[in-house]
This record gives structure tokens, sequence and C-alpha cells, in this order.
């Protein structure tokens, strides 16, 4: 796992954020030390993940990145039960694949590059993951792109949804925010790449307040809904058809 460094020397012109070849070559780094109990998620992820794949249908991951959450899955899930997943990098898409295959998945799986912007096909959904993907959705796509996850899943199918969050009110959410920075300070990230990161994500990732995404989670037909994780400005929401 190679050192983040992308935001470590100052930048005379900060670009937007993308998962371009030098951020996938840190990523792993990168999301451990920037997202609160990460790798604890990933381990409720696939908790729920067993109980809710049933056998002989597909588990898509929506934003695969590196396969860190497939990976996590194969052990416990099946052999009959296909993996899926889809990300818009082709850089994390050949990186995904690497990784499948050097962390053993022999089952069948496909890694596609896909602009979720755009729509998604998936036949025999049993269990949809989106870990810190949604966010990333232009906000005039999101309720399209969660009804299409709705209609196309199989009955009791189950949506994994991760995100960052803005807080309820804006007293909180400027603590937590606060908090989050110490967060990074303490994963030894200095101010500037705090401040440079912070600022290529600004037109990138556009978060929602928590209760905002769930009313839109029930909207599109989800009969339960309920957080799983909740740390300061990142949240878990489970979800089943």
């Amino acid at each position: 796992m190679q050192h983040d460094e992308v935001f470590k020397d100052p930048k005379k012109n900060i670009e937007d954020f993308s998962f371009n070849k030098s951020v996938v070559k840190v990523f792993d780094n990168m999301v451990t030390r920037s997202v609160p109990y990460y790798l604890e998620m990933q381990r409720m992820i696939s908790e729920m993940g067993k109980d809710f794949a049933t056998p002989g249908s597909v588990v898509y991951d929506l934003g695969c990145s590196t396969g860190t959450t497939l990976i996590n899955l194969d052990p416990v899930l099946s052999n009959d039960i296909e993996f899926v997943g889809f990300d818009n990098s082709d850089e994390m898409v050949a990186q995904c694949i690497k990784n499948l295959k050097e962390g053993g998945v022999t089952r069948k799986f496909e890694i596609k590059n896909q602009d979720l912007n755009v729509g998604v096909q998936l036949p025999n959904a049993s269990v949809v993951i989106m870990c810190l993907t949604l966010q990333f959705i232009r906000p005039l796509y999101r309720e399209r792109l969660l009804q299409e996850i709705y209609n196309q899943m199989n009955d009791n199918g189950c949506l994994i949804l991760v995100e960052k969050v803005l807080g309820e009110d804006s007293l909180f959410n400027r603590m937590f925010i606060k908090y989050y920075y110490d967060f990074k300070r303490r994963n030894n990230y200095n101010d500037i790449e705090i401040a440079q990161k912070r600022e290529a994500l600004e037109n990138v990732l556009i978060p929602y307040k928590l209760l905002e995404n769930r009313e839109m989670i029930l909207a599109k037909g989800f009969r339960h809904c309920e957080v799983f994780f909740k740390w300061y400005n990142f949240a878990g929401i489970v979800a089943i058809k």
C-alpha cells in the first residue's frame, strides 16, 4: 500500500478531484486515513451482505474502487453468487480486477467502466452496495439512480449506502467538520494537505444531510431503512425492498 502524498506539496492551481492514476496508486492508504472506521464499515457491509445475498443472485458494488468490498465479501458468500463492480475510472477498473485476482477471488465476476450519472443495469440484484459513491453522483441524477436500483432489485433485496453527510444543524455541522479535520491530522495529514484536498473536492463531492438521504431512499419505495453507522459527518444506511 503506497503512502498518500497527493496533496502534500503546495499547488498554485487546484484541479477538481478525480480518481486518476496518482490517486489510484495510493487510494487504499488515502481512504483508511481519510474515512473514520473505514475498515469496520467494510466489515459491517460484509456482515449485512451475507444475510441478504441469495444463492444464484448478483451482488453489485457501485463505485467499486480497488475492490476492497468485494474481496471482503468473497469468503462469506456461496460461490454461485456473482460479483459485478462499476467504476468510472479506467485506472480503478484495472486495479480492481488485479486486486480481485491477487486476492484469490475465483467466483464469476465482472468489473466495468460505468458512469452512474447516466444510469445502470442491475439484473438479478440481491445486494447493491454504494460505499462513498452516491456523494459523487451529480445531485440532478441521484433520485433517478436510486429509483433504478429499487426497480431492478430482487424482492427483499438490500441496498447498503455509506456517505459523507452534512449535519442537520449548522452549529453541529461546523463542529463535526472540525472534529473530522482533527481526525485527519491524527492520521498525519498536514493543514496544507487538508486544505488542498478540500478545495479539490468542493465541486465534486456534494454531501446531503443524513435525513435527506434517508427520505430520498424511502421515497423510492424501500420498505425498511435504518442507520447502521454514524460518526460525526459520516453515516451508513441499509434499506430493504
